[in-house]
C-alpha cells in the first residue's frame, strides 16, 4: 500500500474559467446548469460516472471516482470566461444549435447571467475570425495585467477561494519556438516588447499561472507547452496539463491503433476526411489553423504503433489527415477512415469507420473532468504538467525527453493508478498471478453453497 497524500479540504465553491465561450463551453455549461435541477446526466464524465476498481478482484471493491477522490461537487461549479462575442451564454448557445431551444429553457436565466468578459485577441493567430469585443492595451504585458485583473475581480464577486482555467477557445497558427518561450525572464521580457512569437493563449496560461490556478489547454495551440510557462507552473504550485481535446475522429485513432498493434496486424495506409460547419470548422478553413490541428491529429500512430521497433509492420504506411468546414453539418462532425491493413502473409484487409459525433457534446464531460481532477491535483501539492491527464487529449504533455503515450488504454490505466497512489491504494497490473499461488497468500475460492431441499427434491423428480 501506498501512502495517502496530504489533500486539502474543498471548501466552497469552484471558479471554472473559460477563455472562448463557443459552442464547447456553452454546451458545457447548460449541461451543468440543468444537471444541477436534476434535468440532464452527465453522460461521458468520467468524475461523476466511472468506477475504481480497489484491491483484488475477489474484494469486489468498485467506488464511483468521485466518492472515492475528494473532489469539487457539480453543484458547487460558477463560471466565467472571455470571448471575442459579447454574447451571453443562453444566446450563444442558441446560435451554435447544439442543444434545443426547449432543453435550454430550463436554464435559460442562469445562461443569459453568464456573458464574457472582453478577449485577448490577435488576427495574425487566428485569421478567419474577428469580434467587437476585444481588449485594448499598448503592450502584451498590459494585456496580461488585465487578465489578472478580471481572474482576482471575478474570484472576489463570487467569494472564491479557488478556480481554474481551461482554454475551449479557437485554434491558432503555430508560432515557431524561439528565445522567448525559453524561460520565464525571456517570456516576461516578450511580454513588455510586444513579442509576435506570444500568441493569445500563452498570455492566458501566464495570467492564470502567475496566480497559482491550474490551467488545462483544450485545443493545440502551444499555450502552455513551453519551458517558460513550465517553470512559472512549478514556481507557483499550478497544474497544467493538454494539448487539444480527445473528441472525435482522433480518439477512434487511440482505439483502433492499439489493436492492430496489440495483434501484430500491419498498416499500409489510413485515410482520414472530416466534414464539419461550425466556428472551429471556420477557423481551420484557413491553412495556418488548419497546419496546427494537422500536426495535433497526426501525432498519434507513430506513438502508438512504434515504427523504429516493428520497421516492417509499420515503417513505409501512408497517413492523410484533411478537414473541410461545410457550413451546413454546424457541430454534427462526420470523420470518415479508411485504414489498409495487412494480416497473415501480407494479405490486404480494410477497416471502414463513419463516425458521426457532436464535438462539443463529446468535449463537454472533459472540461467538467478536467476542472474537477486539476483542482484535486492543486490541492493535493501536485504542480507542473499533469501526465496522468493525457487521456483527455490529442497531444498530450509530457516532460521534454519522454515521448507522449497516446494509448487510450494506457492513458486510462496511468489515470487510475495515479489517483490510487494518491488516496494511498493499491497500484492495479492486472495480472492476477497471485490468485492462482498459494504461497503468495491469495485466498481459496469459497466453496459453492449447498442446494436446497427444494431445489434437490426439483432436480430428483426431473430425473
Amino acid at each position: 500500500m501506498n501512502a495517502a497524500r496530504t489533500i486539502a479540504p474543498c471548501r466552497g465553491r469552484l471558479g471554472v474559467l473559460l477563455p472562448g465561450m463557443g459552442a464547447v463551453t456553452s454546451t458545457f455549461i447548460a449541461g451543468v446548469e440543468l444537471h444541477k435541477k436534476r434535468l440532464g446526466s452527465l453522460i461521458g464524465s468520467l468524475t461523476q460516472l466511472q468506477t475504481i476498481r480497489l484491491g483484488k478482484r475477489y474484494e469486489r471493491r468498485r467506488p464511483l471516482i468521485r466518492d472515492f477522490v475528494p473532489l469539487a461537487k457539480v453543484s458547487d461549479l460558477v463560471f466565467g470566461g472571455w470571448d471575442i462575442f459579447p454574447d451571453s451564454i443562453y444566446q450563444t448557445a442558441l446560435k451554435a444549435a447544439v442543444l434545443p431551444e426547449e432543453r435550454l429553457r430550463p436554464v435559460r436565466r442562469e445562461l443569459e447571467g453568464i456573458v464574457p468578459m472582453p478577449a485577448v485577441f490577435d488576427r495574425a493567430f487566428v485569421r478567419n475570425l474577428d469580434g467587437p469585443n476585444v481588449k485594448k492595451a499598448k503592450t502584451k504585458w498590459d494585456l496580461a495585467q488585465k487578465l489578472v485583473g478580471d481572474i482576482e475581480a471575478f474570484k472576489d464577486r463570487g467569494s472564491l477561494d479557488r478556480a481554474v482555467m481551461i482554454w475551449c477557445g479557437s485554434t491558432e497558427i503555430l508560432p515557431k519556438r524561439s528565445n522567448v518561450h525559453e524561460s520565464l525572464a525571456e517570456f516576461e521580457k516578450g511580454l513588455k516588447r510586444n513579442s509576435p512569437d506570444i500568441p493569445p493563449s500563452m498570455i492566458y496560461a501566464y495570467a492564470a499561472l502567475r496566480l497559482g490556478l491550474p490551467y488545462a489547454n483544450g485545443a493545440p495551440n502551444l499555450s502552455a507547452d513551453v519551458p517558460a510557462l513550465v517553470e512559472l507552473a512549478q514556481r507557483t504550485g499550478s497544474p497544467i496539463a493538454g494539448k487539444d481535446f480527445k473528441t472525435g475522429q482522433t480518439f477512434m485513432k487511440t482505439v483502433v491503433a492499439p489493436a492492430l498493434q496489440a495483434r501484430m496486424l500491419g498498416l499500409i495506409g489510413w485515410y482520414s476526411t472530416n466534414i464539419l460547419g461550425n466556428r472551429d470548422g471556420e477557423v481551420l478553413d484557413d491553412p495556418g489553423s488548419f497546419k496546427t490541428k494537422e500536426k495535433s491529429k497526426m501525432s498519434v500512430l507513430d506513438s502508438i504503433l512504434e515504427p523504429e521497433i516493428y520497421p516492417a509492420l509499420y515503417g513505409k504506411y501512408s497517413h492523410k489527415v484533411r478537414i473541410d468546414y461545410y457550413p451546413p453539418r454546424g457541430d454534427n462532425k462526420e470523420g470518415w477512415d479508411n485504414i489498409d491493413i495487412a494480416g497473415w502473409l501480407g494479405m490486404p484487409m480494410q477497416i471502414k469507420i463513419n463516425f458521426l459525433c457532436r464535438d462539443s457534446i463529446l468535449a463537454a464531460p472533459m472540461v467538467l473532468d478536467l476542472a474537477l481532477f486539476l483542482d484535486f491535483a492543486k490541492r493535493a501539492g501536485l504542480k507542473g504538467i499533469q501526465e496522468w491527464l493525457s487521456f483527455y487529449f490529442k497531444s498530450p504533455m509530457c516532460r521534454e525527453d519522454l515521448t507522449p503515450e497516446h494509448n487510450l488504454f494506457l492513458q486510462h490505466l496511468k489515470l487510475k493508478n495515479t489517483l490510487r497512489i494518491l488516496l494511498g491504494a493499491e497500484v492495479l497490473d492486472h495480472s492476477g498471478l497471485d490468485y492462482y499461488d498459494p504461497l503468495r497468500g491469495a485466498p481459496s475460492p469459497a466453496p459453492p453453497p449447498k442446494p436446497s431441499k427444494a431445489a434437490r427434491a426439483l432436480a430428483s423428480s426431473k430425473a
